[in-house]
C-alpha cells in the first residue's frame, strides 16, 4: 500500500519567488510589490501573510477613511470590512495591478456605499489624538483651528475630488493607480485633484 503524501498549502511548497516565475510576465510586474505576494500567500492559506497585510494597512485605511467620514469607530469598522473582503477574495486574486491599487478600490466602494446608506454629519470635525502637526511657534489651539477647518472644508467636496486628493497626497498613489481605483481617465484623475486643491485654498484661505 502506498503511503499517501500530506497536501501541503502552496506557500509552504514553493518560495514567492518561485511562485512569480510561473506567472505571466505582466502578472509578474504587479506582484513584485510585497503586498501582492502577501496575498497570493493569503489565497494559499498563509493566515500570517493575512495578518502582514493587516499591519502594513490598516492605519492608511483607516486614515482613508477618517478624512471623508470624521469618526474614527466609523473609520475603523470599514477598515475591518475591506480585509474581510480582501479575505474573501484571495482565492481568485489575480496580480494584475499593484497591491494599493486593488485594496483602494475595495475602500473606495465601501465608502461610497456608505454614503447613500447614510449622510452622515459628525459633531466633532475632527479629533485632536489624531492631528500630529509639529508646534511651529503658534499655539495648539490655532492649530486645532486650521485642522478643523481643513477637515470641515475637505468633507464637503464632490466625492470625487475628495478621493482623488487623498489618494494622492495622503496614500501616495501614481495617476495611472489612481485611475484604476476610480474607474476613470488619468486626465479626469488630474481635474479632480487640481480643482479639489483650488477648493481647498479658498476654504482656507481666510485662515492662512
Amino acid at each position: 500500500m502506498n503511503a499517501k503524501l500530506p497536501t501541503l498549502p502552496a506557500w509552504q511548497v514553493f518560495p514567492a519567488r518561485a511562485i512569480i516565475e510561473l506567472m505571466p510576465e505582466n502578472a509578474q510586474i504587479a506582484v513584485r510589490d510585497e503586498d501582492a505576494a502577501l496575498m497570493l500567500r493569503v489565497g494559499a492559506g498563509d493566515e500570517a501573510a493575512l495578518g502582514k497585510l493587516i499591519d502594513q494597512w490598516k492605519n492608511p485605511l483607516i486614515n482613508f477613511f477618517y478624512r471623508s467620514l470624521g469618526s474614527r469607530e466609523t473609520s475603523e469598522d470599514l477598515a475591518q470590512m475591506v480585509f474581510i473582503r480582501i479575505y474573501r477574495a484571495s482565492p481568485t486574486y489575480k496580480p494584475t495591478a499593484r497591491f494599493s491599487t486593488f485594496i483602494f478600490h475595495i475602500a473606495r466602494r465601501l465608502l461610497f456605499n456608505k454614503y447613500r446608506r447614510q449622510q452622515r454629519k459628525p459633531s466633532h470635525a475632527t479629533d485632536p489624538a489624531e492631528f500630529k502637526s509639529a508646534i511651529d511657534g503658534r499655539s495648539g489651539q490655532r492649530l486645532m483651528e486650521i485642522e478643523e477647518v481643513f477637515s470641515h472644508a475637505l468633507r464637503n467636496l464632490p466625492e470625487k475630488h475628495r478621493t482623488a486628493i487623498l489618494l494622492f497626497k495622503q496614500q501616495e498613489l501614481s495617476y495611472k493607480e489612481m485611475a484604476k481605483v476610480m474607474g476613470a481617465t488619468e486626465s479626469a484623475v488630474k481635474t479632480w485633484i487640481y480643482r479639489a486643491r483650488q477648493d481647498l485654498k479658498i476654504a482656507m484661505k481666510d485662515l492662512l
